[in-house]
């Protein structure tokens, strides 16, 4: 299964943080949000996972 996770946005609802950060790499724990949700999709038999990209692509 072919999965896409949206993480081109601005986060402007957790400023300050994504100012320096990107939103999909914030820490949850120990992990990013990005590590969590594709682990999410991998456990649920996803095998192509595409990420779009935007705001701050160079950091992801």
């Amino acid at each position: 299964m072919k999965a896409v996770i949206l993480a081109g946005g601005l986060g402007t609802r957790l400023k300050p943080f994504t100012e320096v950060i990107p939103k999909p790499l914030l820490p949850i724990g120990e992990k990013t949000l990005l590590e969590v949700q594709i682990e999410q999709l991998k456990r649920n038999g996803f095998d192509e996972i595409y990420l779009a990209l935007n705001y701050k692509a160079d950091y992801i």
